[in-house]
């Protein structure tokens, strides 16, 4: 068995999230000042933690929030950028560049809901899902590449892949950033977008049954992710016949953002 931690980071805010227009792939843009603070923001929140690796969406706003995270971060100023297009945003066709409120009146005209609609040229959240697993798949890989079955104390992040959550829940007072990393002995940060990330989220608990969070409501784990909200999962992966799978999975939290909260105070 292999055990590692999963950090997922939305990307700072742009100018177009400002406009509550929609960017999606073909409109890529960089971050606003207010997105190059919150990057700052989770930069320092995270700055203590180890990541062994870290992955990428290859859009600018991506790119441009992990660089300020790993500049402020003790221990990874000189580690790689993995730019991987398997973590871009969601594709919504047509829709990309306009304001969400077209892509609702979209859905409302196809007589879709708005989370479930996809617009003309775009992608479905199956087919974002499944960009998400063959992320996996390349992750399992250089994960493995690296460290091999036999990382050290892995039976220990074993254990900690399969026990309660309780301690790192969002009703618990005195939260920290390494919140759920002890005794995991591998970290992989991943920047991305807020779609995507919701995706990734309802795959790995509702199709990997991740264990959750004492108390956690439904509304908060699915909810649209913060520009620079973190989520984190504790995983391990077990041999099979066709190659690695998750045989454990534990969900930390989701959406996190109490790095937030002080920003204008902090800057």
């Amino acid at each position: 068995m292999f055990t590692f931690s999963l950090t997922l980071i939305r990307h700072g805010e742009t100018q177009y999230n400002r406009d509550k227009l929609l960017q999606g792939q073909g409109v890529d843009t960089v971050l606003s000042e207010t997105g190059m603070q919150q990057g700052g923001a989770v930069g320092r929140y995270l700055t203590d933690i180890t990541f062994n690796h870290v992955f990428v969406s290859n859009l600018q706003r991506a790119v441009q929030t992990a660089e300020i995270i790993l500049r402020r971060n003790t221990h990874c100023s000189g580690t790689e950028m993995i730019l991987d297009p398997l973590l871009r945003e969601r594709g919504f066709g047509i829709a990309e560049g306009r304001p969400k409120e077209d892509l609702k009146n979209m859905a409302n005209a196809a007589g879709h809901s708005c989370r479930d609609y996809t617009p003309p040229g775009g992608e479905t959240l199956d087919q974002v899902k499944q960009r998400f697993q063959k992320f996996l798949k390349v992750l399992f890989e250089v994960m493995l590449d690296e460290h091999g079955w036999s990382a050290p104390d892995a039976s220990a992040g074993a254990t900690a892949a399969n026990g309660t959550a309780a301690a790192a829940s969002d009703a618990v007072p005195g939260r920290s950033a390494d919140d759920g990393l002890q005794g995991v002995p591998v970290h992989a940060l991943v920047v991305s977008h807020g779609t995507y990330i919701r995706v990734a989220v309802k795959h790995l608990v509702e199709d990997l049954n991740s264990s959750l969070p004492h108390g956690v409501k439904m509304s908060h784990l699915f909810a649209p992710c913060p520009n620079t909200g973190i989520s984190r999962f504790i995983l391990t992966l077990s041999q099979s016949d066709s190659g690695p799978v998750i045989s454990a999975a534990r969900c930390v939290f989701t959406n996190r953002k109490d790095h937030l909260e002080n920003l204008t105070a902090a800057e």
